[in-house]
């Protein structure tokens, strides 16, 4: 009996490191470019916001104006750093929980190329001036076909090895994956299909831009990230998903509630009256998905405070989750159609939201993913545990601040607009130190994302001690974890599941 035992754990082993063998240079590319962007977008993002509260600054440059430099910003970290990280994570976990090896790396590789290249081809129609003025969707008409080219090009083959994968289980990570795969086409050739062949009115296309803008945000960038943090949580503890029900309350829920959202950042506007309060209801209904999952996961990390203590994936994925509470919350008390929304509709409380969602919550997860797949795919441990916890902690800070200031210095703000009779420089005064305070944190963000390009990018070269096993810094104990924590490595064995039948 415990012969074929050791058998079939050999097997698995040869399975994961075929696996992780055939992924290694799209996973490794897609990480190293999406964090390269991430610096990029950081840059870019100190830079805006100086310009917030100090409007010479780079004044000489006409490439670097605030109407150019803030959307570069946005569509940098969206398109540069969060797509690709989160390739990065749907393709090896869909090899991973299919347990198919990948035999079309050329390829994807080849379209995470021409993905790059359209990314930096709209960042520089948006620095020159071609931008289309619609937040999110600022590249220039052509760069789209070739952005959606290239996302079938990379996702195709997960959804090709879940068709052949051995008959059994349907992880709930994978439900939330598959979903983000689907939902994304979706939402993408909708907006880019009405806004750029079919234009109609001006106001339609805004709202059809404030829907693109809430659905790329929890119909994508969130469903992978909660497919990733179902699948990391109990695979590191070594303990099964806390509750089904909750796990399917949640992904249901978000199915159902996300499409709804975000007409109402057209309040006042000229459009049927029911759209704003629909859109406004829904995003605060959101609060029932994010929470439902977030004590899910929550309860089944902390069933090993032991690993918690010592996995910085796992302290960057409940992180997170953290994030994604204070989003849920957020998203409550900056939506409240009569008392809050008009102090928050035109004011930096907007830029806070999103970049909750985005950095604090989707970046913080793919972070947690990042530690836990570069060891096994390169084969190399991390370099520095002194790096990740730099990464950890400034992070940490830095978003926590960003987000914090940008939304209570947009109530402030938005006081001061509601103040009719005061002159608008009374709004700006009021935000004023609040923009300040944002420079700041990004730069911190920004320190602690260029130590985490360098340590990836060392890893990608393979300069880190060979591994045949993927181990943790312990400090307290200087070795490696136990099998069940960051070790353990069976893909069947943790995360929890939920029959497809």
């Amino acid at each position: 009996m415990s012969s074929a035992i050791s058998t079939t754990t050999e097997q698995d082993a040869l399975l994961r490191a075929g696996i992780d063998r055939s992924l290694r240079h799209p996973v490794m590319f897609f990480l190293t470019s999406g964090a390269a962007w991430l610096a990029v977008s950081i840059v870019l993002g100190i830079i805006s916001s100086a310009k917030a509260h100090a409007p010479g600054f780079l004044s000489c440059c006409s490439w670097l104006t605030y109407g150019r430099v803030f959307p570069a910003h946005i569509n940098a970290f969206i398109y540069g750093w969060g797509f690709q990280a989160a390739f990065a994570v749907i393709i090896w976990m869909m090899a991973r929980l299919s347990r198919k090896e990948c035999t079309a790396a050329g390829l994807i590789l080849v379209a995470g190329h021409v993905w790059n290249l359209g990314v930096f081809l709209g960042l520089v129609g948006i620095l020159s001036g071609s931008s289309t003025g619609m937040p999110w969707m600022e590249f220039p008409a052509f760069a789209w076909p070739v952005l959606l080219a290239s996302y079938f090009a990379i996702v195709i083959w997960s959804f090709i090895q879940f068709r052949v994968r051995p008959e059994g289980h349907v992880y709930i990570s994978q439900w939330y994956l598959l979903a983000a795969i689907v939902w994304f086409p979706w939402i993408f050739i909708t907006a880019n299909t009405l806004l750029h062949c079919l234009p109609g009115h001006p106001v339609m296309a805004a709202g059809i831009n404030a829907w693109y803008k809430s659905a790329l945000t929890f119909l994508f960038f969130t469903p992978v990230a909660l497919g990733t943090a179902y699948y990391l949580a109990p695979k590191i503890t070594g303990q099964p998903v806390y509750s089904y029900s909750l796990a399917k309350l949640g992904f249901w829920s978000l199915a159902v509630i996300a499409p709804w959202a975000g007409m109402q950042k057209l309040a006042g506007a000229p459009i049927p009256y029911f759209l704003p309060y629909v859109g406004a209801a829904a995003t605060v209904m959101l609060f029932v998905p994010t929470i439902s999952a977030a004590i899910n996961l929550l309860r089944t990390a902390i069933s090993s405070p032991e690993i918690l203590a010592s996995s910085p994936s796992l302290r960057f994925t409940l992180a997170g989750i953290g994030g994604l509470i204070l989003l849920a919350c957020s998203a409550v008390v900056l939506n409240l159609p009569d008392s809050t929304l008009p102090l928050t509709q035109f004011s930096l409380s907007g830029y806070g939201f999103e970049i909750l969602a985005l950095y604090g919550f989707f970046s913080f997860v793919m972070f947690g993913a990042v530690y836990f797949i570069v060891p096994r795919v390169t084969r190399r441990e991390w370099l520095s545990r002194r790096l990740i916890k730099i990464h950890f902690l400034f992070s940490v800070y830095g978003i926590m601040a960003v987000a914090l200031f940008a939304i209570f210095g947009g109530f402030e703000q938005g006081i001061g607009q509601e103040d009719w009779q005061q002159p608008w420089q009374n709004a700006a005064s009021r935000a004023y130190p609040y923009a300040v305070g944002t420079t700041i944190a990004w730069c911190f963000i920004l320190f602690s994302n260029i130590f985490f390009f360098i340590h990836l990018a060392l890893m990608w070269l393979r300069l880190g001690r060979r591994s045949q096993h993927p181990t943790l810094f312990d400090a307290a104990h200087g070795h490696a974890s136990s099998p069940h924590g960051e070790e353990g490595d069976i893909d069947n064995a943790g995360p929890g599941y939920i029959s497809a039948h």
